[in-house]
């Protein structure tokens, strides 16, 4: 049986309080440039979405220029990132009629504020909006391109009524999004690659379908995490979309769009317990500090609530943890495993690389950020709510 000492007070991450979101700088710098790499290669623009990273310093490492392009997930993301200095930014939600007002502030402050919506009745509600503050609001029609979720489609009647309600109603018709949900259930290269083009296709379909009936459509936006790394090109595209690919997760690793050694986050997290007779080892870190998300469950591995690391990040052979409760996680070997088996000593720090990073990082209020070879951590205040 190895054993795993008890950290020294010399590392870093030593003295601090667990659990916490620890963020490898190194690791997210790497994924950033990786992406963005790779886009370049086929002349597109990067809106990359900040929902994962809901922190200004992470954001301003991810985006081009401190003014954007973005992509948020709630108005309020959309309102700290805009107080920050981010004035290009799209909610990639469908927006609800109660939320215009909110919209219609940001766009006084100059933001540019750009919504999505798939309904007649929401588009009556944002001209009714543009014509009472005498702003063109911008608008995106939701494309659907894999039945993942919402959505329209190039055949689809209510997208040309919907784009003629906009355009003659006082809105702004920007253009057409989409986003192929369905990839995260992707199993191998050519499926990625496939529902990468699905996307694009249908995309430019809308758009087309769009123009064909004397609209305009300049954006044609499309984005998934797994489709932006796959797509083999993307004739038609003017931007695309993707927010994970920052931090990276395990179910990312299970779909194969990067390895376990590319994801930045983790929660580090404290031994205070043994269940010799049941092989259990017991932290600090239950759902509270890891999530419920057990998105890897239906995934050729499943990796529990997820893999256990030491305090560096290295990985431990078939270490997960296994359940959790509130404030408790379980640690365990994983069924079926071979390997040998790990001591953990009470007191041991362990870093726990989260199923999905959105979920786990919902659950804190700041990161501590490490980089290779430093001997300090640095604090990012992150921010939670709607």
């Amino acid at each position: 049986m190895s054993s795993a000492p008890v950290p020294t007070t010399t590392h870093p991450l030593a003295g601090i309080e667990t659990p916490c979101l620890v963020l490898d700088e190194d690791r997210m710098l790497h994924n950033i440039a990786r992406l963005k790499t790779r886009l370049a290669g086929l002349g597109m623009p990067l809106r990359p979405h900040l929902k994962t990273a809901k922190s200004i310093p992470a954001a301003r490492a991810i985006m081009d220029g401190p003014g954007g392009p973005a992509a948020v997930s709630t108005l309020q993301e959309a309102e700290v990132f805009a107080a920050a200095g981010v004035n290009d930014i799209l909610y990639a939600v469908g927006i609800a009629p109660q939320k215009l007002d909110r919209v219609a502030a940001l766009r006084r402050q100059g933001v540019d504020l750009s919504v999505v919506l798939d309904s007649p009745e929401q588009a009556a509600a944002v001209t009714a909006m543009a014509r009472a503050t005498n702003d063109r609001v911008p608008v995106l029609i939701e494309v659907d391109c894999d039945g993942h979720r919402a959505g329209v489609g190039a055949r689809d009647p209510r997208l040309v009524e919907i784009g003629h309600a906009l355009y003659q109603g006082g809105a702004e018709l920007r253009g057409v999004m989409a986003h192929a949900g369905e990839s995260y259930s992707c199993r191998s290269v050519a499926a990625l690659e496939q529902a990468a083009e699905q996307e694009r296709a249908a995309a430019v379909a809308c758009a087309e379908a769009l123009r064909a009936a004397g609209l305009p459509c300049p954006v044609v936006s499309v984005g998934s995490t797994p489709t932006a790394h796959f797509a083999r090109r993307l004739d038609g595209v003017t931007e695309v979309r993707a927010g994970v690919f920052v931090m990276f997760d395990l179910v990312m690793a299970g779909i194969g769009v990067c390895t376990v050694e590319d994801i930045a986050l983790s929660v580090l997290a404290t031994v205070i317990g043994h269940r010799a007779d049941r092989g259990w080892t017991f932290i600090d870190a239950g759902w509270m500090a890891l999530s419920r998300d057990r998105g890897t469950a239906k995934q050729p591995v499943d990796q529990g609530y997820g893999i256990v690391c030491d305090i560096d990040g290295r990985p431990y052979l078939d270490l997960i943890v296994t359940e959790t409760n509130q404030e408790h996680g379980i640690i365990a070997t994983r069924p079926g495993s071979t390997g040998p088996q790990v001591s953990l000593p009470i007191g041991t720090r362990v870093r726990i690389l989260p199923n999905h990073a959105c979920a786990t990082g919902a659950q804190h209020d700041r990161y501590h950020v490490v980089a290779a070879g430093s001997g300090t951590v640095r604090q990012w205040e992150r921010f939670r709510g709607w």
